[in-house]
């Protein structure tokens, strides 16, 4: 068995064993606005008039839906909180809410601080130490309705999160500055993702289509993403085509067509060690047999990235999405 990093860990044990955490709670009231879109949509808004200069407040009750439908009332902001990914953690600390956080996964290192949280488990999440915590809301990603409904037994209220785009990333963030009464500091961080997105944009938007680079991630011994998933999106949105773009999901590749795909970049998370052979991600990717024909490997165009950047859903996404265009369009996006 292959080992990898950590960060990597969390993300193949949500695809391959599809762990995941689905959550409830809080007692019906009357439905408030489920996202800042449908808020907008409703005529409803918590925000202040663009020029009051009012403090961006949250109205309680508020009654909002995660992603897999599950809907709950928070009657005031939570004070206690809780993560059990890491994307979800970055999207707490970017808030500023270190004081309310009362536990993080094993496997979070991102920022600083969250290193000093109590853990709550790791690839399987410690249920006694969720239940001790006492979180008025744990957070979580991309996690299943059998571990859910466990934990919702448990008295456990959770709340899903599984972004597809970048557009649902920053979607999520402001959702969660609603939740906790953080709209602004939410809008701060959007605010400051639409910048880098667009500087992307503008950088490579003389691109033409016959030109785009065809790209293939391998963020773990023979997996990558094809379409559907927000790392699909970055590559389009940093002027590429996904080589593996033709299948959906999170998948084990075919050797055979990668080199057909003949990518013209490869990029590979940059903490991935081969536990049997000790080697790097990018050593068994150029040893491949009949890789050295594709034209990545010929041009040394195997570039490394990071692995938190690129694999978490979270505020530093368009950090990753610039990260990966340096990596395809140098000349573009360092001029």
């Amino acid at each position: 068995m292959k080992a990898i990093n950590k960060t990597w860990s969390v993300l193949l044990v949500a695809i391959l064993m599809a762990l995941a955490l689905i959550g409830c709670g809080g007692e019906e009231a009357a439905p408030k606005e489920t996202t800042p879109q449908a808020a907008q949509e409703q005529g409803q808004t918590n925000e202040a008039p663009a020029d009051s200069g009012e403090e961006l407040k949250t109205t309680y009750p508020l009654t909002v839906k995660d992603s897999t439908g599950v809907e709950m009332t928070f009657d005031k902001a939570p004070a206690k909180i809780a993560s059990l990914t890491p994307s979800e953690t970055e999207k707490l600390f970017a808030l500023g809410l270190d004081e309310e956080i009362v536990g993080v996964s094993d496997n979070d290192d991102y920022p600083e601080a969250a290193k000093s949280k109590p853990k709550l488990g790791g690839f399987q999440v410690n249920e006694e130490a969720i239940i001790a915590a006492d979180a008025d809301v744990v957070f979580a990603a991309s996690m299943n309705a059998q571990n859910a409904e466990k934990l919702r037994e448990l008295g456990v209220t959770l709340f899903v999160n599984d972004p597809k785009t970048i557009d649902a990333v920053m979607e999520n963030i402001e959702l969660i500055g609603q939740i906790t009464d953080r709209q602004a500091d939410a809008k701060a961080v959007v605010d400051q993702m639409k910048q880098e997105l667009a500087s992307v944009t503008e950088a490579v938007k003389s691109v033409k289509d016959e030109d785009k680079k065809k790209v293939y991630v391998e963020f773990s011994p023979g997996w990558t993403v094809g379409k559907g998933e927000f790392m699909d999106e970055i590559i389009t949105a940093a002027g590429g085509v996904n080589a593996a773009g033709d299948t959906e999901g999170w998948f084990e590749i075919s050797e055979e067509k990668i080199i057909a795909a003949n990518p013209d970049v490869i990029l590979y998370t940059d903490d991935v060690v081969d536990e049997a052979t000790k080697k790097t991600l990018d050593q068994l990717i150029k040893e491949r047999g009949g890789w050295d024909q594709i034209e990545a490997i010929k041009n040394d165009q195997v570039i490394a990235v990071d692995a938190n950047l690129l694999s978490r859903p979270g505020p530093r996404v368009t950090q990753g999405l610039i990260e990966v265009a340096k990596a395809v369009y140098p000349e573009l996006m360092n001029p």
